[in-house]
């Protein structure tokens, strides 16, 4: 049994490898999706000991809202089961708009509400910051509706340094989740030092670099245009980082796990990191994701890994 571990200073309770869920009836990210086998993935993860899946209202839209919802309810043990949700993008007509308004996030926790059947949410996040909303008062929706019991925790997702300030200004940030993997370690200058000294718990998206961290890439991978276009699959770039992923390859074939098992287990030793959320296409991905639990890195290791990918 995995032991679980807790969110920052919430009261939620999770096993360290959570999944991130942008796969599971996310038609508007990637095409030719199979339902089925996000249902089925998301089914793998719960049967074993993953609790903690993160949504948002964008992926799909609505359509990973309501997968979840129907795997959870057909799982019957919600109370064991941690979700996190996001919302800021509203449709008008058929431009998105990004609304931080506290009318607009009440009416989206409402609404998630109903695609997850479910009457609270374990961790509600404003998923992009707006233009015009004060921070503070954004939060202060969120922390209405925590104190009402519809949501346990409040977080915030993509917000610069200085909105996330803003936001906490009362202190009611739970959570924080942004871009940060190796190869983008940007976060460490102010947003993870931040996090740390307010006892945020800070959550990483892309932990394994679109894949590039994976280790299953090398110089003869044939990349399309649109992988080109990433900053880490750039030309020169892509060369570079490969060269640094040989380091982390020879560290997991040493311990007899994939290099994503370890950088992965890397996370975990900064500090204001409890959790991570690999996505997922396929169930044994899932249950490929929680072999990292089984990685022990020495002092040497991460010392190592930090230099190599300064």
């Amino acid at each position: 049994m995995t032991k679980h571990i807790r969110i920052g200073h919430t009261d939620l309770y999770v096993n360290p490898i959570g999944l991130g869920t942008n796969a599971v009836g996310g038609h508007n990210l990637f095409p030719n999706l199979d339902e089925e086998a996000g249902r089925e993935l998301v089914l793998t993860g719960l049967a074993n000991g993953i609790n903690f899946l993160d949504t948002a209202f964008i992926y799909g839209p609505k359509r990973s809202e309501e997968i979840i919802g129907e795997v959870v309810k057909e799982a019957g043990n919600r109370s064991e089961i941690v979700i996190a949700t996001k919302a800021a993008h509203k449709f008008v007509g058929n431009v998105v708009v990004i609304d931080n308004s506290p009318a607009f996030l009440k009416q989206s926790v409402e609404e998630s509400l109903q695609r997850l059947q479910t009457d609270y949410i374990d961790l509600f996040y404003i998923h992009f910051p707006d233009q015009d909303t004060p921070k503070d008062e954004a939060i202060g929706a969120l922390k209405q509706l925590k104190d009402e019991g519809k949501i346990k925790a409040i977080g915030v997702s993509n917000f610069s340094i200085e909105q996330l300030k803003e936001a906490n200004k009362d202190g009611y940030v739970d959570v924080y989740q942004g871009e940060y993997n190796l190869l983008n370690r940007r976060a460490e200058n102010e947003l993870l030092p931040y996090a740390e000294e307010h006892k945020i718990s800070y959550i990483p998206y892309f932990p394994l670099a679109s894949g590039l961290l994976t280790g299953k890439y090398n110089k003869n991978t044939e990349l399309s245009e649109g992988m080109r276009k990433r900053p880490q699959f750039s030309e020169g770039v892509y060369e570079q980082n490969l060269e640094k992923i040989e380091h982390i390859r020879h560290i997991a074939w040493n311990k007899g796990v994939e290099v994503a098992h370890v950088v992965l287990a890397w996370y975990f030793t900064r500090q204001s990191i409890d959790v991570v959320i690999p996505g997922a296409k396929r169930a044994e991905q899932v249950l490929n994701n929680l072999k990292t639990l089984e990685v022990q890195l020495t002092n040497e290791e991460i010392k190592e890994i930090d230099r190599i990918f300064s």
